[in-house]
Order: structure tokens, then C-alpha cells, then sequence
């Protein structure tokens, strides 16, 4: 039976074939980058939990490493679930307080509010992340959902740093329904998402509206539905600009780097190492 509930058609996954197709690709990426390891923040959050369990049916549990970095005393229920996760998946793990990292800095800045202090937090872990990654010789995962990645909702060179991002074309519903088919704990899945950067803060809160209304709208949007077709289904036209709004506001999030054209000609940076005869290897 659905912890949550039921989506609407365009949202429903086949949670099997897809987690088969995840597991692939984090495997294949591992032995195509030459690493037998990998390496992930574990918040306690269903994203970070549903990408521990796919890198564990990837390389194993030896090979997947857990890192918790609570700040403060925010989040110890999410700190909770986080131990939850590592302990039924038997992966290994390490915790870090990055408390004095992020005050070291956050408390010598004038007019240093919440949201601020949050991204720097969100920077710290992925500092140590890189760092971590490392010392374990492993390569490092993001968490990220599409729902998140549309919305602009996630901190610039912190959520968005790890390259390998195994969730990042799901929406979140879709995560949801993914991470109860992989097992991850009921109380993960049924909890109101938070990025747990600031005290009583929730996704929805932020965004207004749930995701489950965010999604729908989103998925619509993206298939070239109409205005008045995406109302027919229920949400108001309000939730739908409120929407479009936000993808519209974070577009610059999304760009890559932007390089001005120099060169005469596109110059592959990799070119050079390949071998005559165009064969890449």
C-alpha cells in the first residue's frame, strides 16, 4: 500500500525497471571514472537515503560511504534517520560537525541572517565532501531531485557541486514513490521535506504549495500543456504562475558556465589525449 499518495498518471514510475536502470548507470559510471567507491551526504532526508540504497546495490555496501554533517543542533531527527539509513543498509560512515566551519565565518559577517548562513552551510558540507572524497579515494554523489533543480531550489557550488546526480531527472513525488520500492524507512518517506538549514523551515513552506501540486504542474508544463489544461486538473491558476514564476526567477541556476568565444574554433579539452584515428579511449 502507498505511504503517499497516488500521482497522477504522467508522475507514475515503474519503480523496478528504474532502479535496475539507476543501479547501471552508477555502476557503469564507477568502472568508466576508474573508482570502486562512493561517497554521500546522508541528511536523513528520502533523497539521500534512495541514493544510498541505489550506490549500495551498485558496489556494495564496503564500497559506499555515509558522511553525516550535522551544524548546530539543527536536524537531530534528521541526524536520527540519517543513522537509520546507514544502519540497514550496513554502509560505512563518518560524522562531522561543521559547526565551527560555518560559524568561523558566518559569525564575523555583518547582517548574517538565516538564509545566508544556510548556503554557507551547504558549502561547507560539500568542502568537505571533496575533501572526503579523497581520503576514501571514492567518487562523490549529489541528492538532488528535478523538482529542486527547476526551482532553483538548491545552494550554488553546495547541493548542485557532486557531479554524478542519480536523481536530478526525477521529480520529487517520483523520488517518493522510487524510495518506498527500495525500502527506505516509512518515517523518511512520510515526513515534511526540509533542507535543514534554518530552525522550522520545510520545503513547502518555502515554495507555498506542495510538491505534489508543484510536480504536477511541472510535469505539464514541460509536455507543452496549456494554461487552462493544467487548471482543468485541479490546481489554481495562482499555483500555476507561482509555479512558472519560480522556474522563470532561477533560470540563471541552471546555466553552466558561461565562456566567451575566443578561439577560432571549438577546442574539445580532452582532444589532445585522444588516439589517432579519432578512437577515444
Amino acid at each position: 500500500m502507498s505511504i503517499r499518495p497516488v500521482p497522477h498518471d504522467r508522475l507514475r514510475i515503474d519503480p523496478e525497471p528504474l532502479a535496475r536502470a539507476l543501479v547501471t548507470f552508477l555502476a557503469n559510471t564507477a568502472r568508466q571514472l576508474g573508482s570502486e567507491a562512493f561517497i554521500l551526504p546522508v541528511s536523513g532526508g528520502v533523497d539521500s537515503a534512495t541514493v544510498a540504497h541505489l550506490a549500495t546495490r551498485a558496489l556494495g555496501r564496503e564500497r559506499v560511504v555515509a558522511l553525516r554533517l550535522p551544524y548546530r543542533d539543527l536536524g537531530i531527527a534528521s541526524l536520527e534517520h540519517g543513522q537509520l539509513v546507514i544502519e540497514a543498509l550496513g554502509i560505512r560512515s563518518e560524522t562531522i560537525d561543521i559547526s565551527g566551519l560555518v560559524d568561523g565565518y558566518a559569525d564575523a559577517q555583518a547582517n548574517m541572517d538565516w538564509r545566508r548562513r544556510g548556503n554557507v552551510q551547504a558549502r561547507a558540507r560539500m568542502m568537505v565532501l571533496f575533501d572526503k572524497m579523497k581520503a576514501y579515494d571514492a567518487l562523490p554523489l549529489g541528492t538532488g531531485n528535478r523538482t529542486e533543480l527547476l526551482f532553483g531550489y538548491f545552494t550554488e557550488h553546495g547541493d548542485d557541486a557532486a557531479q554524478i546526480q542519480p536523481l536530478l531527472d526525477l521529480y520529487k513525488t517520483q523520488v517518493w514513490q522510487l524510495a518506498e520500492h527500495l525500502g527506505v524507512p516509512t518515517e523518511i518517506i512520510e515526513k515534511s521535506p526540509s533542507a535543514g538549514l534554518e530552525p522550522g523551515q520545510t520545503d513547502e513552506g518555502d515554495f507555498a504549495f506542495s510538491y505534489a501540486t508543484a510536480d504536477l504542474v511541472l510535469s505539464h508544463l514541460e509536455a507543452g500543456f496549456s494554461d487552462d489544461a493544467i487548471v482543468a486538473l485541479g490546481v489554481s491558476q495562482q499555483q500555476l504562475d507561482a509555479v512558472r514564476d519560480l522556474v522563470r526567477a532561477s533560470h540563471r541556476k541552471r546555466l553552466g558556465s558561461l565562456v566567451p568565444a575566443v578561439q577560432p574554433g571549438y577546442h574539445d579539452p580532452a582532444l589532445f589525449f585522444r588516439p589517432r584515428g579519432g578512437i577515444s579511449i
